[in-house]
C-alpha cells in the first residue's frame, strides 16, 4: 500500500479523504454504514452561537447532475455542540474540525472560543460564505476587507488548526485567498456552493422556499478544479479541494492542481461508502503509476 499519509498544518491525516461540513452530519450518523475512524477526517456540520431553525421547505432539490440546498445552517448552537454532541465524538480516532459560521464577527468569534476549549477538535473550518448582517447581507467572503476583518479576529481567539472555505461566487479567487492567508488562516478549503436555483415549469414557481440555493455536485466540479488550481499558485498554505468529487479519479484530479486533501460532499447522500471507496482507489492509482507516497503527485499537473 502507498503512503496516504499527509499534512494540513499541524494536522496530521491518515489519509487524504475527509467528508464536507453539512453533508455527514456529525459522523456518528455513519456509524451503521461505515468506521468513521479510517478516514483522514471529519468536517461536522455547520455551526453556530446560537441554535438555529434553517430556512424554510423545500429546501433541497436535486437538478441535472447536482443538487441545490438552502438549509441555512440549522443547527442547535456551539453550546449544545460542546455538552451534548462533542462527548460522542472523543471515540473517533481521526481528525474532527468543526465548520464554524455566523452573522456577525462578533457571533465567530464567540463560536470559536468555544470550540477552542475542546481537547479533541483538531480545528475549524471557517465558514465565510455568510452574509455579514452589519453590511446589508454581503457575504464576509466576497471582499478582501471583510475577509481581513474576521478571519484576524477568529485567528486571534482560536490557537488550533484554521481553515478557510472559501466561496466561489467571486471575480478573483486568488485575491481573496491571498487575504485569508495574510490575514492568519493555516489552510484553506475550496470551494463552497454556487449560486443557483430551480423553477417548476408547471406551477411557474421557485423550487426552493429560499428562491435561490447553493449548488454542489458533479456539474460544479470543473469550477472547483479551476479555482483549486489558481489558488494554489497564489498562496504558500496547504489546501483541501471540494466540489463535485464522486471517485478517486475526481480525487486525483484535485491533487494535480495542487489539493493536499479531499472533502467529499454530495456523493455521501448517494453512497454513504464513497469516502472508503476513494481511499482506495487512491492507493490503486498510486501503485498503477509507481509512486510511493500521495505527496509525489500534489501539484504535478504537466502543464
Amino acid at each position: 500500500m502507498a503512503d496516504l499519509n499527509t499534512e494540513i498544518h499541524r494536522l496530521k491525516l491518515k489519509n487524504p479523504v475527509l467528508t464536507a461540513s453539512g453533508t455527514f452530519g456529525y459522523g456518528v450518523e455513519f456509524d451503521d454504514f461505515l468506521d468513521v475512524s479510517l478516514l483522514g477526517g471529519i468536517v461536522v456540520k455547520g455551526t453556530t452561537i446560537h441554535p438555529r431553525q434553517g430556512n424554510a421547505y423545500p429546501r433541497m432539490a436535486e437538478t441535472a447532475s447536482g443538487m441545490l440546498n438552502s438549509v441555512g445552517l440549522q443547527n442547535r448552537g456551539a453550546r449544545y455542540f460542546a455538552s451534548d454532541i462533542y462527548p460522542q465524538l472523543i471515540k473517533y480516532n481521526t481528525n474532527i474540525l468543526v465548520n464554524v459560521s455566523g452573522s456577525t464577527i462578533e457571533e465567530y468569534i464567540a463560536c470559536a472560543e468555544i470550540i477552542n476549549e475542546l481537547e479533541h477538535i483538531a480545528g475549524i473550518e471557517l465558514n465565510i460564505s455568510c452574509p455579514n448582517v452589519k453590511e446589508g447581507g454581503m457575504a464576509f467572503g466576497t471582499s478582501c476587507a471583510s475577509i481581513d476583518a474576521v478571519v484576524s479576529a477568529v485567528r486571534a481567539v482560536y490557537h488550533k488548526t484554521m481553515v478557510v472555505k472559501l466561496s466561489p461566487n467571486v471575480t478573483d479567487i486568488g485575491e481573496l485567498a491571498r487575504a485569508a492567508e495574510y490575514s492568519g488562516a493555516d489552510s484553506i478549503s475550496l470551494i463552497n456552493t454556487l449560486l443557483g436555483m430551480a423553477i417548476n415549469a408547471e406551477s411557474r414557481k421557485p423550487v426552493l422556499a429560499t428562491v435561490t440555493g447553493g449548488l454542489s455536485g458533479p456539474a460544479i466540479k470543473p469550477i472547483a478544479l479551476r479555482m483549486v488550481w489558481e489558488v494554489s499558485k497564489a498562496v504558500k498554505v496547504p489546501l483541501i479541494g471540494m466540489g463535485g468529487i464522486m471517485n478517486a479519479t475526481d480525487a486525483i484530479e484535485f491533487f494535480l492542481a495542487g489539493a493536499s486533501a479531499i472533502e467529499v460532499g454530495t456523493a455521501n447522500y448517494i453512497d454513504p461508502l464513497t469516502t472508503l471507496k476513494i481511499i482506495d482507489g487512491i492507493d490503486s492509482y498510486l501503485n498503477r503509476h509507481k509512486f510511493s507516497n500521495i505527496k509525489e503527485i500534489i501539484g504535478c499537473l504537466q502543464m
